[in-house]
C-alpha cells in the first residue's frame, strides 16, 4: 500500500472517529440534541466508508430514529439498509442481530408481524454458532407467536432455547428459558406440565446455580409461577407458604446492600438476561400478595397493598414509563374494584373502573384494552349488577363473554348472568345457562373456587325453587371446597344462604348455627351484602325466640347497613362514571341460549411470555454494543387467576 493511500485510510478513520464521537457527544447532551447527532451520522455517508461501517452507521441511525423520534420509515429503511450489508459479512455477529432484533420490533409495532416472524427466524437460522444472539432471537420469537396464541410454537421455540442453553453450559439461562416456558403452559392450563417444568427448574435452581444473586432472582421468578399457580386454581391456602417465600425473597433483593442489576448481570453475554428489573419485581411481589389477600377474603389488606402498589408504580413512572408499569396498574384496579364492591364502596368502585378504562385506551395502539377490554366489562356487569339496573348488567356480561376465549373468566361471567336471570325470573334463560355451564365445567374444570361458586349458584337457585334439600347438598358442597382452601368469601356466603335455607324450613337452631359464624366472618372481609342479610335472619330469629333485646340490636345493624348501601347507591346514580353502563364494544345482539350461533369477537388478550429489549448503554461512540436484556412481561393477567373471578357477588336475595 503506497504512502499517499494509508495517509488517506488513516485520514478518513480519523474522520469516522470524530463524527462519531460528535454524534455521541449530541447524544448525550442534556437535553440530546438529536438533530445534530442524526446529521453527524448521515454525515459519514458521504465519505463512502467500507460495508462494516456503512452497516453499522445504518444500525445506529435507525436505533436513534426509533428512540427518540416517529419518523418509522426513515427507521426502516436504515435499518433495512443495515440488514442487507451486514447478513452476509463474517465475524459481525453484534450489528447484524441487533439490526434484525431491532427490524423486527420495528415491524411488529408497525403491526406487518409476519415480516418480524421471517426476520427472526432468518436470524435464528444464521445465529446458531453465537448462543447468545440465537437465544435472544429465540425468546424473541416466542413472545411473537405467543401474542398471536400460537402457543405450540411459542413453547416449541423455548424448548429449543433450553437446550441450547444446556449444550453451551449457560445453566442460568437455561433455567429462564424452562421458566418461560412453564408460563406459556400455564396459560393453556396444561396443569401437570407445568409442574413437572417447574419442579425441574426447582431442582436445577437450588443445585446448580452458583451466583447466590442470580439464584435469589431466579427464586423470585419462579415464585411468582408457583403462587400463580395455585391461586389459578382457587387454592388459596396452599399457596401461603410459597407467597411467603417469595415475599422473603423480594425482601432479600430489595436490601440497601443489594448490587444493582448491572452489577449482576453484565459481565458475561450468557447471565445478560433479567425477567425484570428489581424495582418492577417489587410491584408484582406485591399485585400477587393483593390477588392472594382478595380472594382469601382480606379486603383491607388487599387496599392496603394496592395502595403501596400504586405509590411505587407512580415513582417508576416518573423516573421512567415503561409500558409494563400501565399492566401492573390496570391489575391492581381490577382487584382493588372486587374489593370496593364486597364494602360496600360502589361509587368508588366505578370511578376506579373509569381510571382503568382510560390507563388502557392511553396506552399506545390500544393493545391494553385489547387485553384487558373483557376483564372491564366483567367488572362494569357486576357494578350494574350490584346497583340493581341489571339489563345493564346482562349486555356487559354477555358482551365479556363474547370477547374473551378465557374459561374462567367466561364461566364467572356466566354465574352472574345465572343471578341475574335468577332476580328477574327468566326461568328457560337461567335453566339454558346453567345447562351449558354445567356440561362445559363439571368435568373439565379445576379451580376451587370457580367450582365452589358454581355450586353456589346451583344451591340458590334450588332455595328459590323450594328444593330445600337440594339446596343443602349443594352448600355443603360449596363450604367443603371453600373451607379446604380458606376461602372465606364463598364461606360467609354459603352459610348465610344455608341459614335461610333452614329458617325456611323452621329450624331455627340449625339456621343460628350457620348466620352467626357468616356474620363474623363477614364482619371480618368486611362485606356488607353478608351482613345485611345475615342481620335480616338474625331479626327473625330473635323474634321466633322472643329475644327482644338482640332483635333490637339486629333490626339496628340491618338499618345501618341498609342505610350505609342506600346513600352509596345515591353516589353511584349521580356520578358521572355511572354512565359506563351503558359502554359496550361489539355488544352481542342475542341471549345467552342463542350465543353459539355467532362468532365470538375472542379480542382477549395476549399472554404473558417474556420479550427482550436491548438496553442500549455505549460507553464509547460506537453503539451497537448487546447491553442487559431484559425479558419484559407482556401481560401479566393471563398468568394469573383474572382478579374478578375469585370473589362471588353476593347481593342476590
Amino acid at each position: 500500500m503506497s504512502l499517499q493511500t494509508t495517509t488517506t485510510t488513516t485520514s478518513q478513520d480519523a474522520c469516522y472517529i470524530s463524527l462519531l464521537g460528535l454524534a455521541e457527544y449530541f447524544r448525550t447532551s442534556q437535553p440530546p440534541d438529536i438533530k445534530k447527532c442524526i446529521q453527524c451520522l448521515q454525515a459519514l455517508f458521504t465519505f463512502n466508508p467500507p460495508s462494516k461501517v456503512e452497516a453499522r452507521t445504518h444500525l445506529q441511525m435507525g436505533q436513534i430514529l426509533m428512540t427518540y423520534t416517529n419518523n418509522v420509515d426513515m427507521a426502516r429503511g436504515h435499518l433495512e439498509s443495515a440488514w442487507r450489508l451486514s447478513e452476509p459479512l463474517l465475524n459481525f455477529d453484534d450489528v447484524k442481530f441487533d439490526t434484525a432484533s431491532l427490524l423486527a420490533e420495528l415491524y411488529k409495532r408497525t403491526d406487518q408481524v409476519p415480516l418480524a416472524k421471517a426476520m427472526l427466524r432468518k436470524a435464528i437460522e444464521l445465529s446458531q454458532s453465537n448462543v447468545f444472539w440465537h437465544c435472544k432471537m429465540l425468546l424473541q420469537l416466542s413472545q411473537l407467536h405467543a401474542n398471536d396464541k400460537e402457543y405450540t410454537l411459542a413453547s416449541e421455540l423455548l424448548a429449543v432455547g433450553a437446550e441450547s442453553a444446556q449444550e453451551s453450559s449457560a445453566t442460568y439461562l437455561k433455567v429462564l428459558f424452562l421458566l418461560s416456558r412453564a408460563m406459556i403452559l400455564m396459560i393453556e392450563r396444561k396443569t401437570n406440565d407445568v409442574l413437572a417444568l417447574l419442579n425441574s427448574a426447582g431442582a436445577i435452581i437450588d443445585n446448580s446455580i452458583t451466583n447466590p444473586h442470580q439464584k435469589e432472582y431466579l427464586k423470585v421468578f419462579f415464585l411468582v409461577l408457583q403462587v400463580c399457580y395455585y391461586l389459578a386454581l382457587g387454592q388459596v391456602k396452599t399457596v401461603k407458604p410459597s407467597l411467603k417465600q417469595l415475599q422473603m425473597s423480594i425482601q432479600t433483593i430489595m436490601a440497601p446492600n443489594w448490587p444493582a442489576d448491572e452489577v449482576i448481570f453484565g459481565q458475561n453475554p450468557m447471565d445478560m438476561f433479567v425477567w425484570l428489573p428489581k424495582e418492577q419485581l417489587y410491584v408484582l411481589v406485591y399485585l400477587v400478595t393483593v390477588s392472594h389477600s382478595m380472594m382469601a377474603g382480606y379486603m383491607d389488606k388487599a387496599q392496603k397493598y394496592t395502595e403501596k402498589a400504586l405509590t411505587q408504580i407512580e415513582k417508576l413512572k416518573s423516573q421512567d414509563d415503561k409500558p409494563i408499569l400501565s399492566v401492573f396498574k390496570v391489575i391492581l384496579l381490577e382487584h382493588i374494584v372486587m374489593c370496593r364492591m364486597v364494602m360496600g364502596n360502589r361509587e368508588l368502585a366505578i370511578t376506579e373502573i373509569s381510571i382503568c378504562r382510560d390507563v388502557c385506551l392511553s396506552s399506545g395502539p390500544k393493545s391494553l384494552m385489547r387485553r384487558h377490554s373483557a376483564q372491564l366489562h366483567c367488572l362494569v356487569g357486576l357494578y350494574a349488577m350490584s346497583t340493581s339496573f341489571f339489563e345493564h348488567a346482562e349486555k356487559q356480561f354477555l358482551t365479556c363473554v363474547a370477547q374473551t376465549s378465557e374459561r374462567d373468566l367466561k364461566l364467572f361471567a356466566n354465574l352472574n348472568l345465572a343471578i341475574i336471570y335468577l332476580r328477574t325470573k327468566r326461568d328457560q334463560d337461567l335453566k339454558q345457562i346453567l345447562d351449558a355451564v354445567s356440561t362445559e365445567n363439571t368435568h373439565t374444570y379445576s379451580s376451587q373456587a370457580l367450582m365452589g361458586g358454581f355450586y353456589y349458584v346451583q344451591g340458590l337457585h334450588s332455595f328459590h325453587k323450594g328444593s330445600f334439600h337440594e339446596a343443602k347438598r349443594f352448600l355443603r358442597e360449596t363450604l367443603k371446597m371453600a373451607n379446604a382452601e380458606d376461602l372465606n368469601r364463598l364461606t360467609s356466603c354459603s352459610l348465610v344462604l344455608l341459614s335461610h335455607v333452614f329458617l325456611s324450613i323452621g329450624n331455627s337452631k340449625e339456621s343460628m348455627n350457620m348466620v352467626t359464624p357468616a356474620m363474623q366472618l363477614a364482619s371480618k372481609i368486611p362485606d356488607i351484602h353478608v351482613q345485611l342479610w345475615g342481620s335480616a335472619i338474625l331479626k327473625d330469629l330473635h323474634r321466633m325466640s322472643k329475644d327482644v333485646l338482640h332483635e333490637k340490636e339486629a333490626y339496628a345493624n340491618h338499618v345501618k347497613y341498609s342505610e350505609n348501601l342506600i346513600a352509596d347507591q345515591l353516589k353511584c346514580v349521580q356520578s358521572v362514571h355511572h354512565a359506563l353502563i351503558d359502554w359496550l364494544e361489539d355488544a352481542p345482539q342475542f341471549a345467552y341460549g342463542q350465543q353459539q350461533d355467532h362468532p365470538s369477537t375472542n379480542v382477549q388478550a395476549i399472554p404473558i411470555l417474556p420479550s427482550t429489549i436491548i438496553q442500549e448503554i455505549p460507553a464509547h461512540p460506537t453503539p451497537s454494543t448487546s447491553g442487559q436484556t431484559h425479558l419484559m412481561l407482556q401481560n401479566l393477567n393471563q398468568m394469573m387467576t383474572p382478579p374478578i373471578q375469585q370473589q362471588f357477588h353476593s347481593q342476590h336475595y
